[in-house]
C-alpha cells in the first residue's frame, strides 16, 4: 500500500545553484547527497517533513553526470523542472507487482538501488497520466542518512 509522496524529483542543470534556490527561498536544507554511478546523476535530498509511518518526504535534486543517462536526455528535451514523482510503500515488490497486474508497465524487472540505500521501481508516464511514477522501499524509514 503507497503510504506517503517519498519525493518530488526534479532535474536540474547545476545542482548546487539549485540547492542554493531551494534553500535561500523555501529554507529547505540538504539531508543527503550521493552519485549514483548507475542511474547517471548527482543528487541531493532536502527533507521537507516526517510522516505518519516513519518515513519523511523530500525534494530530490537531480543533475545529470552524463548526456546518455535518463535524467539527462529528459532534461535536454524538456528542460529545468519537474522529472517524477515517488510514493512511498513498505513493499516496493508487492506493490509493483499489484500495480502491474492492473496493466501499468513497471519499467523495472526488478527493482534497483536508489538514494540512501532504498529499493526502487518506475512506473511507465504513458500508463500514469503523463507522469513517471517512483515506487520507494525506504532503507530504514526514518532513520535515513548522509
Amino acid at each position: 500500500m503507497l503510504t506517503r509522496i517519498d519525493h518530488i524529483g526534479i532535474a536540474c542543470r547545476d545542482l548546487e545553484a539549485t540547492v542554493d534556490f531551494y534553500s535561500r527561498t523555501y529554507g529547505f536544507q540538504v539531508f543527503h547527497t550521493e552519485v549514483n554511478q548507475e542511474q547517471g546523476v548527482r543528487e541531493a535530498m532536502l527533507r521537507i517533513n516526517g510522516t505518519d509511518d516513519g518515513g519523511a518526504s523530500y525534494i530530490q535534486l537531480l543533475e545529470p553526470i552524463r548526456e546518455d543517462c535518463a535524467v539527462g536526455k529528459w532534461l535536454e528535451k524538456n528542460g529545468e523542472g519537474v522529472h517524477h514523482i515517488a510514493f512511498g510503500t513498505a513493499d516496493v515488490d508487492g506493490d509493483s507487482a499489484a500495480i502491474r497486474d492492473k496493466g501499468v508497465r513497471v519499467l523495472y524487472d526488478e527493482p534497483r538501488h536508489g538514494t540512501m540505500d532504498s529499493r526502487i521501481t518506475f512506473l511507465h508516464p504513458k500508463d500514469c497520466h503523463g507522469v513517471l511514477t517512483e515506487l520507494v522501499t525506504s532503507a530504514t524509514p526514518g532513520n535515513e542518512q548522509n
